[in-house]
């Protein structure tokens, strides 16, 4: 994947709810996702760990480096259900394609926390959260 592959992701979600369609909407019906984050107060900031996963340094590492948020844990989150985050970076989140740390599929979110580059490793869909969590019922 090139350089072009995540800056089109990053400037609109585009393809990343492209993607649902022609991976089966794996993320449309989803209700849970596992997410990373990268976390910068400055602009300047965020387009310096930006530039970094763009020349292929490790989503973990960099977030490890440059996030102000979950920097030990390498952005993790972890398991976040739909209505838990924030309403635009929850849109950002759920329109993304899963990816790992060292091919991330990547976009970006403004909100009152500040610049956030984020990815997706998995989602769960409603069904499964269900059968994986019974006491939700």
């Amino acid at each position: 994947m090139g350089k072009g592959d995540k800056k089109g992701a990053d400037k609109s979600g585009g393809k990343g709810k492209g993607a649902d369609k022609e991976s089966g909407g794996k993320a449309k019906g989803a209700q849970s996702i596992n997410v990373r984050h990268i976390l910068c107060e400055k602009h300047a900031k965020k387009e310096e760990a930006l530039a970094k996963i763009n020349d292929g340094v490790k989503f973990d590492e960099v977030a490890r480096n440059y996030s102000e948020d979950k920097a030990r844990q390498g952005g993790a989150l972890g398991w976040k259900s739909k209505g838990s985050l924030d309403p635009k970076f929850e849109e950002v989140a759920f329109a993304l394609e899963p990816s790992t740390t060292s091919n991330p599929k990547i976009a970006e979110a403004k909100t009152e926390f500040g610049y956030h580059i984020i990815m997706a490793s998995s989602f769960l869909p409603q069904q499964m959260q269900r059968s994986a969590n019974p006491q939700l019922l």
